[in-house]
């Protein structure tokens, strides 16, 4: 799992996700994979509360498919 300490191109807050995602789009790519993280400390969250922040934006902005991510955890439960 990609944390900010890994690596300073990591897209963190809400905003960095829907910039990233934009100039993907912008640079040529159809889809995107997106995955939600809590802004105050970088690690991945599958609260939908952060997906809905920066999937507004992104459709706002482009007409790039948005793929989600569905989470793949070794933690996660089927449910």
């Amino acid at each position: 799992i990609h944390t900010p300490t890994m690596s300073p191109y990591l897209p963190i807050t809400p905003q960095e996700i829907a910039d990233a995602a934009v100039g993907a789009a912008e640079a040529g790519a159809a889809i995107v994979h997106l995955h939600a993280r809590d802004p105050v400390d970088g690690h991945p969250t599958q609260d939908p509360k952060y997906f809905r922040l920066f999937a507004a934006d992104i459709a706002r902005r482009s007409d790039v498919v948005l793929n989600f991510t569905t989470g793949g955890a070794a933690t996660m439960s089927i449910e």
